[in-house]
């Protein structure tokens, strides 16, 4: 087995499936993948909260409103100027489609996506995998640290490579959808940014950088 497949494993059997993304409709998903960019996902929730209280999560109600309703809108999510604009640059792009998620999710492509102004390849492969369910894996900074640690990237590696990895390994949507989320789950609980909790991890065993640190049990 390989080395990704038994990390999928062992945090599968730790966590549980994931669930994600946390939507309850297809706009919902689109929406939070813009406004999630450089802001914590609870800042995103009143967002969308906001958006749902003002009827405004349909995509073609808020590609007619006026960007200054938008922007009030999204507020909690910070940076809400430039988002409120990429919402609408990326409902330029679904209105060519005439905002139906049939056609969308039948012929957008992730090149059209990522031609749009402000939407980079995670955020385009967000709204591919949990919107449209596409086979398109998602390379988060969460998931840079971990394959990093564990010494299976030396951090040079493209978006592409990185995601290469991945599609070699991994064909089917679902368990792209709860791999990713998995990887999310354990960086945010045990393999953290600054102090990582190696002596409580499960994948321990197989990271390079574990006996760099000292472990914490919490």
């Amino acid at each position: 087995m390989s080395v990704l497949r038994e990390i999928y494993r062992r945090l599968l059997d730790t966590y549980g499936p994931q669930g994600w993304w946390p939507a309850e409709t297809w706009f919902e998903v689109v929406v939070g993948a813009v406004l999630t960019q450089n802001t914590a996902w609870k800042n995103v929730e009143r967002a969308i909260e906001n958006l749902k209280k003002a009827n405004m999560l349909d995509p073609k109600k808020m590609f007619e409103a006026d960007n200054e309703l938008i922007e009030r809108l999204i507020k909690p999510a910070g940076f809400w100027k430039l988002k409120a604009r990429r919402l609408k640059n990326l409902l330029r792009e679904f209105a060519r489609y005439d905002f139906d998620f049939y056609q969308l999710r039948e012929h957008l492509t992730r090149e059209e996506l990522l031609s749009v102004n402000g939407i980079g390849p995670e955020t385009a492969d967000s709204i591919m995998l949990y919107a449209f369910e596409k086979p398109v894996f998602v390379i988060d900074s969460y998931t840079k640290r971990m394959l990093g640690r564990i010494g299976l990237i030396n951090g040079r590696e493209t978006y592409s490579q990185l995601q290469s990895m991945f599609h070699q390994q991994i064909k089917d949507v679902e368990t792209m959808k709860e791999y990713h989320a998995l990887l999310v789950e354990h960086a945010k609980r045990v393999c953290k940014k600054n102090k990582p909790r190696c002596g409580s991890c499960v994948l321990q065993d197989l990271c390079a950088a574990s006996r760099k640190f000292h472990p914490d049990t919490g």
